[in-house]
């Protein structure tokens, strides 16, 4: 049986073989469970020392300081810690989102109203998913509120995990310090600015410092690492409550006896997916523009975000006119391709598309799409059977969704 043409990666990529090596001999080395990092003795203390080292590594790689990363077990603990340790932080306080955060931001800032009294706001977006930067001002300082609720964070992903829109991350941050006038942490009405970059890093630019960010969300198994390991970077002078209590581990912020394995491994992933941006950047963004010229060509398929958009260069995220996407995953799933409706977590899940709705498209586009995310592992062969499966997936997917209508005519 040939190999399939795994076009998924934004859900989750294979682990490196480095990183897999690295791995296999740590844990051949004991350093998967028979030493604590806390602990004062020899042996603890060298795990410790790894530790260090593999924190120190990831900072490089992005440019950050080692005490302002915090370990944690993937992208959705990172962000739901920053999104609840500031509602538990700023008692009363409004979180500011935009509406097509990953759920591990907005099912979070949800938790937060109802069960810690925190106030939401949600910014707008423009046809391309990118935040209206008019929308920030107005989130910060709502008319008819009065006096108006602290605000206790803004969180603005920095590239859509569906359709891959990539945001202007230092323009978000400017209008946030114009709007509020304040532009130094610890300053009174200081508003801090946190970025979920799970579907950034490694795929287009990050820059926690320049951008001016205070915190940021990643994951490792987006990266090449093992699923389970992932980081939050945060200032120091970030105040965020811990959820949980413990030893302290993290600065207090996620206890816990910490994964020296895992952080080992999530480092050199990011330091190779880092290292390698660039160049594979131009590889993936290359077969990607191959992808949608070629559907470009076929009845009724459209490229969700508009020519001349910033994006990801390895997301091509297409919608269907009167199709049904569950048919057309199933199909293309039989024909050897791997690829998905949209985001992971949303997985087996009915419903429209809640990033496509913000965007102003109909329930019936918004329920009609297919994501084919690229990697490390992806050749030009991929695409092409996708390309060649595609027609005839399509049009069963065409069959199924007419077989569900009343109306034969029925149109989006």
């Amino acid at each position: 049986m040939p190999a399939r043409a795994y076009l998924d990666h934004a859900a989750s990529s294979p682990i490196r073989p480095q990183v897999a090596e690295q791995m296999a001999q740590d844990l051949a080395e004991g350093l998967g469970g028979w030493a604590n990092p806390s602990s004062q003795h020899a042996s603890g203390q060298r795990v410790a020392g790894l530790l260090a080292q593999a924190r120190a590594k990831i900072a490089q790689a992005l440019g950050v300081n080692a005490h302002e990363v915090i370990l944690t077990s993937g992208g959705t603990e990172a962000s739901a810690l920053v999104i609840a340790g500031r509602a538990r932080a700023v008692p009363g306080g409004r979180l500011v989102v935009s509406p097509i955060e990953h759920p591990a931001v907005l099912e979070s800032a949800r938790t937060a109203a109802e069960q810690l009294g925190a106030d939401v706001s949600v910014l707008e977006v423009d046809g391309a998913g990118r935040v209206v930067l008019g929308s920030v001002a107005a989130a910060l300082a709502p008319s008819g509120q009065e006096p108006a609720a602290p605000v206790s964070l803004v969180s603005v992903m920095a590239a859509n995990n569906e359709t891959g829109v990539v945001q202007d991350m230092a323009a978000v941050v400017g209008e946030v310090r114009r709007a509020t006038g304040v532009e130094r942490p610890g300053r009174p009405g200081y508003v801090p600015v946190h970025s979920d970059v799970v579907a950034a890093l490694g795929k287009t630019a990050v820059d926690f410092h320049g951008w001016g960010l205070d915190a940021m969300s990643l994951s490792g198994h987006k990266l090449g690492a093992p699923v389970g390991v992932g980081a939050l970077v945060v200032r120091r002078d970030l105040e965020l409550r811990p959820v949980t209590g413990g030893g302290g581990q993290e600065r207090g912020i996620r206890s816990g006896t910490q994964d020296v394995v895992g952080a080992r491994a999530l480092a050199l992933a990011v330091e190779l997916a880092v290292g390698e941006r660039e160049a594979e950047a131009a590889r993936l963004g290359a077969l990607r523009d191959r992808l949608l010229r070629a559907v470009a060509a076929l009845d009724g398929v459209h490229a969700t975000l508009p020519a001349g958009v910033a994006h990801l260069p390895s997301t091509a995220h297409l919608w269907f006119e009167d199709a049904q996407a569950e048919a057309l995953l199933m199909a293309l799933d039989m024909a050897g391709i791997d690829a998905s409706a949209g985001s992971a977590c949303h997985a087996g899940v009915a419903q429209p598309s809640h990033v496509m709705l913000a965007m102003g498209f109909e329930e019936g586009p918004a329920r009609s799409t297919l994501r084919c995310s690229l990697g490390r592992e992806t050749s030009p062969d991929d695409v092409e059977r996708l390309l060649s499966a595609l027609p005839a997936a399509l049009e069963g997917a065409r069959r199924a969704w007419k077989a569900t209508h009343k109306t034969a005519g029925e149109h989006f």
